[in-house]
């Protein structure tokens, strides 16, 4: 984790009633972040732990040593720890050069986002507690994020977004639907490893029910398509998570004002890794 500068400190946190969006800035707001993940991806969603994750409580790897971590903090939630009620996982592209590159390079090969000139940032591993998957979580954590996007001058932001389950064949409606409505532009599609790759048009166009087909998308994905953002060719089954992953790309110059009122409407939230 980065030694937060001057400037970065000047924008976050960002504050509304009881809640506070920062970066944390210690080692025990990080295990904070960890426990939440634990709670949540494998108590809440039957994620699959190792049993260092199960002894300690915790979701963790190597990633994180690295990664910015954006916490949403409660100061009434004494009953957790440091309060942590949300969290993203932010990993800096000139920051992943200097070290062992993106968690999501594991799933998609990623290299037309590494020709990209300037700046690219990986989201992930974003969870929030469940009694705070309301407006003003979303609207707190999306003003930081933009606030961070800014700040560091971020071109593309992507990561992993998740379907729940592993049987690809029983979402043909939504895997198709991203295909021929949401395809990324070829010069910033990311594709599944070829020993991972599941094709995701198993419907041809003109047989998809798209008012059927959005309503059965996650709302994290929904959200980012909203935000104008694409997927890459191809899902990965992760059978850990009990998911199916598609890759999520957004250009930053889409992310508006427009775009940003939505969310302080919306009450939507998920959880995705």
């Amino acid at each position: 984790m980065d030694t937060l500068s001057p400037e970065i400190e000047t924008i976050l946190p960002v504050r509304a009633g009881n809640l506070t969006v920062r970066l944390a800035t210690s080692a025990e707001e990080i295990s904070a972040a960890q426990s939440l993940r634990y709670r949540v991806f494998y108590e809440e969603m039957d994620a699959i732990p190792t049993a260092e994750m199960k002894s300690r409580r915790a979701d963790f790897d190597s990633f994180d040593d690295v990664c910015d971590h954006l916490l949403v903090i409660c100061k009434d939630r004494v009953d957790l720890p440091c309060g942590v009620v949300g969290t993203y996982r932010i990993l800096r592209g000139s920051v992943a050069a200097q070290g062992k590159g993106f968690y999501s390079a594991e799933e998609f090969d990623l290299g037309a986002l590494l020709q990209i000139e300037g700046e690219i940032m990986e989201l992930g591993r974003s969870c929030v507690d469940p009694d705070h998957r309301n407006r003003p979580t979303m609207q707190l954590l999306w003003q930081a994020i933009a606030a961070y996007v800014h700040h560091f001058q971020i071109e593309v932001l992507f990561g992993c977004a998740s379907l729940p389950g592993t049987e690809p064949d029983e979402m043909h409606l939504p895997l198709s639907y991203l295909y021929h409505y949401h395809l990324a532009p070829e010069d910033l599609r990311p594709r599944a490893l070829a020993e991972r790759y599941v094709g995701l048009n198993g419907l041809p166009k003109e047989d998809i029910d798209c008012r059927a087909a959005w309503k059965s998308l996650p709302p994290l994905i929904k959200g980012y398509l909203r935000l104008g953002g694409f997927v890459g060719d191809g899902a990965v089954v992760d059978s850990q998570f009990n998911t199916t992953d598609v890759s999520i790309i957004v250009k930053t110059k889409l992310i508006t004002e427009k775009y940003f009122r939505h969310y302080e409407r919306s009450a939507h939230w998920l959880s995705d890794r």
